[in-house]
């Protein structure tokens, strides 16, 4: 397969410019491309991944990358279906393109012809005047059209500021001062910026520049409809301060048998090979959940590196008794209990018995005893003899934390603070 067969087969073109000329460009020799992120949070969230991870393709096929990092566009911020963004200070902007561009880092190579580049748009758009921006961008842009894309006409009624409605001439103008500057060729984004990719690779072509290229990746829904990379807890985001490592294997590690062979298709960087030896060993196999532990145990390792996704995987386990909670790590241990539910206990060390219902695991004092002599209680994986026996100190792992289990599948974790 050619590098566009492969990206066809993993479906990661839905629209493109030229089609033909497209492929000539990506299976000839190595050309420059962009792919751009607005820092408009302190994170990146898994939504992104598919725009992180496409770009970490085309540097492996020998393409060379511009990760934008828009400290301009992320002041003005791209029109939302409903309603109008609020405005972020410039500061806090800044500050959030500084922690976006360390998260993206780690995901390409510096060095070699493929080398990528970080860039930001403030750099050009800082000093552009107004009359600048009207005579030399404004002017090409025919508002008729602008009117015509799908979330400006939707927002006519309820109303729509010069500030978001411009939004699409910053990024048009993004495209042209990277073909100029740095040869760019190419961008890719979310399906959702179609609009403005083309206005983009139009801006170029009337100022004279090009030829360029342009295609975006699907929209990633679940199964059920519901949006992608979202939990009942909120976005899953890719920092582990508001994600933890363990969480974030949690949602590919629970992904629905309906969705989880196009997910590795988009974010796996198995070959095809691999991955239809996969799919077909899940079929056969489904309550293995084999497709499932690959996904979760690969992009976590991509984000946050083999021993935090080592770690999530013992935790996995060591919580239903089949691996050793003293290897986990505190850090891993308190966000895998704080999935389930952490009950905090302060000041003497209570009853084994009394834990199980304190925790939530049996629903009276009667059933704990009951559950205990069924043995079918544990304490850190210990099968339960004496719900009267106080905790031992001995049995708190990293001195505060233990795991209580009622059965095979169902626990709680306890946190002593003395």
């Amino acid at each position: 397969m050619t590098f566009v067969d492969d990206l066809q087969w993993r479906g990661l073109i839905q629209d493109s410019t030229d089609p033909d000329e497209l492929r000539k460009a990506l299976d000839g020799d190595s050309i420059t491309f962009y792919v751009g992120f607005d820092p408009t949070a302190a994170s990146l969230h898994v939504g992104h991944l598919m725009q992180v991870l496409t770009a970490r393709r085309f540097q492996q096929a020998g393409h060379r990358p511009l990760l934008l990092v828009g400290g301009a566009t992320g002041q003005i911020g791209d029109p939302r279906e409903s309603s109008e963004r609020s405005l972020n200070p410039p500061e806090i902007v800044e500050g959030w393109v500084g922690r976006i561009r360390e998260q993206l880092s780690p995901f390409m190579s510096y060095e070699g012809d493929s080398a990528a580049t970080m860039v930001n748009n403030l750099d050009w758009t800082g000093p552009l005047s107004v009359i600048e921006f009207l005579r030399d961008v404004g002017k090409h842009f025919p508002v008729n059209k602008m009117l015509a894309r799908d979330v400006v006409r939707n927002r006519l009624e309820s109303g729509i500021s010069f500030t978001e409605f411009s939004y699409q001439l910053l990024q048009a103008n993004d495209f042209y001062q990277l073909h100029v500057r740095n040869g760019c060729k190419l961008q890719f984004g979310g399906s959702d910026q179609w609009g403005n990719i083309t206005a983009g690779v139009d801006f170029v072509r009337r100022r004279g520049a090009g030829p360029v290229h342009a295609f975006v990746t699907p929209l990633v829904l679940k199964a059920d409809g519901t949006k992608f990379g979202k939990t009942a807890g909120g976005a899953v985001w890719l920092d582990p301060a508001m994600t933890t490592p363990y969480s974030f294997y949690q949602f590919w590690v629970n992904a629905d048998d309906r969705d989880v062979n196009q997910y590795l298709r988009y974010f796996s960087f198995k070959s095809r090979e691999e991955l239809e030896d996969l799919e077909k060993a899940t079929a056969e196999r489904p309550q293995a959940r084999l497709a499932q532990k690959a996904l979760a145990e690969e992009i976590t390792a991509l984000v946050h590196g083999p021993e935090e996704a080592r770690q999530a995987i013992a935790a996995s386990q060591a919580l239903f008794g089949r691996g050793s909670l003293a290897e986990l790590s505190a850090d891993t241990l308190r966000a895998a209990l704080g999935e389930a539910g952490l009950l905090t206990v302060r000041g003497e060390l209570p009853t084994v018995g009394s834990l199980l219902k304190e925790a939530g695991l049996v629903a009276s004092a009667n059933e704990s005893r009951r559950t205990i002599s069924e043995g079918g209680a544990y304490l850190n994986n210990e099968r339960i003899t004496d719900g009267e026996a106080v905790v031992p100190e001995t049995a708190l792992l990293h001195g505060r934390f233990l795991v209580l289990r009622k059965g095979k599948r169902t626990f709680a974790g306890v946190e002593i603070v003395k």
